[in-house]
């Protein structure tokens, strides 16, 4: 249901994160990006990352993604971009694809670390298809702007506290696998705002066009807990950003 609920929710969405427009481009400006050089992007979403890269500087890519709603999508806007001869999008489960080794200048997983078990596991799967020691590993990971108490944990993760930390925190992981962090580009109140209540008026499209689906008690339901756990937690005490790695 988590898949199905985002692929309704982001129905309207480009980018599947809180990101703006002007921070996919700026992220693109950091990695110098050119023609020669070759990204791999995990859980590629609708491949906006991707095209508008492609678009911009000519570079080819692979982008992978369980979802064959969203990959539709990414081969739609490749069209559109005019750069479907430049990029490949693979369904498949992106933890248990084989990456090339040194194959990529680029290694790409924007907010999806659960695929290697966390953001060590992911970190260590991605670097693996690393070209040089000039290559980037692009991660986008949560981090906790403030200490949360115990029921935003319970709201937001519904997990394990530890599964997140501190933008320190996420330093020292980083520098715990051997690499060094160079750039970031963290989302901003607006790239929240936007991301998260844009699914609202979506989803209650949806509720109001689909009544008497099967499943729309249950969308119904998770939809509301998200809307309430973002008022009340998430816009406080939850940060995110695209971090920018290579090999020391």
């Amino acid at each position: 249901m988590s898949l199905r609920f985002h692929e309704l929710a982001e129905h309207h969405h480009r980018i599947l994160n809180p990101f703006t427009e002007e921070q996919l481009l700026l992220l693109g400006n950091i990695c110098q990006l050119h023609s020669d050089m070759q990204q791999l992007d995990l859980c590629c979403g609708k491949g906006e990352m991707l095209c508008r890269w492609a678009e911009a500087s000519g570079l080819t890519g692979i982008g992978v993604d369980i979802s064959p709603v969203f990959l539709k999508a990414a081969h739609r806007r490749a069209v559109e971009l005019q750069v479907n001869n430049r990029l490949t999008f693979v369904e498949a489960d992106a933890g248990k694809y084989p990456i090339p080794a040194g194959a990529f200048d680029i290694v790409s997983c924007i907010g999806a670390t659960w695929i290697g078990g966390g953001l060590l596991g992911t970190l260590h799967k991605m670097r693996v298809g690393l070209r040089n020691r000039d290559s980037l590993l692009l991660v986008g990971e949560p981090y906790w702007i403030d200490e949360p108490p115990d029921e935003a944990y319970a709201a937001i993760l519904d997990s394990d506290r530890a599964v997140y930390t501190t933008l320190a925190g996420t330093l020292e992981r980083f520098e715990s696998a051997g690499l060094e962090l160079v750039e970031m580009v963290l989302a901003d109140q607006h790239g929240w705002d936007r991301y998260v209540a844009k699914q609202w008026l979506t989803i209650s499209d949806w509720l109001r066009a689909h009544p008497d689906d099967p499943e729309a008690t249950e969308i119904r339901q998770r939809h509301e807990r998200a809307r309430q756990t973002y008022m009340t937690y998430t816009r406080r005490f939850f940060g995110w950003g695209v971090f920018v790695l290579r090999q020391p």
